[in-house]
């Protein structure tokens, strides 16, 4: 990260073009070898700095609370990483715009840009389809409590005696006997929520198409809006602000049928 710290101080400072890769190795206390040991090229130095934006945000998807839908859970990690204060500081969206502005200059660097958020929107669909796995295994572990619940109850009033197998005593001398109102059947000691005993509750959900689209969606969402802020001289808060535009653009996905997307 100190080699993607030190390209991007000398692009902000001196320009992509006027910085060669040697200038990047020195600035960071490495030889130029070393340098090309890591990145095959100058624009690929500040690719980490990309990607740890785009993981920020996604693993704010990730951490959101569990109570949360899909789409409120990606509205919430829009808040919790592209506010300032709250993700990265005023100053250093101001980098942002930077590097995102010479991204825009740049087909090399652009193709670096494009490269990280193809690659997180991989990672957000992955994320989205464990919290969509996870929200339908509570539902059913629910749905088969309560049929649970309702079983027993109906158990206690019905009356399952067999007149064949079992007949009637000898009428008590009791006048007034008490009702029979038959066996209780227990409830099953290990209910199983998971249909398929083979399966790990726990693995790892494989993303279907249609979530993969909701994710590319999101992730467009996200990009076009930190994009456009860039291209502007808006401060990074406000109504201009990249967080409200993302906000804005995840409306888009208002509709989308997430139970079917699983």
């Amino acid at each position: 990260m100190e080699i993607a710290r030190a390209a991007a101080a000398l692009f902000v400072r001196q320009g992509l073009r006027a910085t060669r890769a040697e200038d990047i190795a020195q600035a960071a206390g490495i030889a130029p070898r070393t340098f090309y040991r890591y990145f095959a090229s100058k624009e690929e130095a500040v690719a980490p700095l990309y990607a740890a934006g785009a993981q920020r945000w996604t693993e704010a998807v990730r951490a959101a609370p569990a109570s949360l839908g899909v789409l409120e859970a990606l509205r919430h990690a829009v808040r919790e990483t592209l506010t300032p204060g709250f993700g990265v500081s005023a100053s250093a969206w101001e980098w942002v715009r930077t590097l995102i502005r010479l991204a825009d200059a740049s087909p090399a660097l652009r193709k670096v840009w494009a490269e990280v958020c193809q690659a997180e929107e991989g990672a957000l669909a992955e994320i989205l389809a464990h919290r969509l796995s996870a929200h339908a295994r509570q539902a059913a572990a629910v749905g088969e409590a309560a049929d649970s619940a309702g079983t027993s109850r109906t158990d206690g009033c019905e009356d399952t005696r067999d007149n064949v197998s079992h007949p009637e005593p000898h009428p008590s001398p009791d006048p007034h006997p008490a009702p029979d109102a038959g066996p209780t059947l227990p409830p099953n000691p290990n209910p199983n929520p998971n249909p398929n005993p083979n399966q790990d509750p726990a693995a790892p959900a494989s993303a279907p198409p249609r979530l993969r689209f909701a994710a590319a969606v999101a992730g467009a969402a996200i990009r076009v809006a930190v994009e456009s802020w860039a291209a502007t001289t808006e401060p990074p808060t406000g109504a201009n602000g990249p967080a409200t535009l993302a906000l804005h653009n995840l409306d888009a996905l208002a509709h989308f049928a997430w139970e079917e997307a699983d």
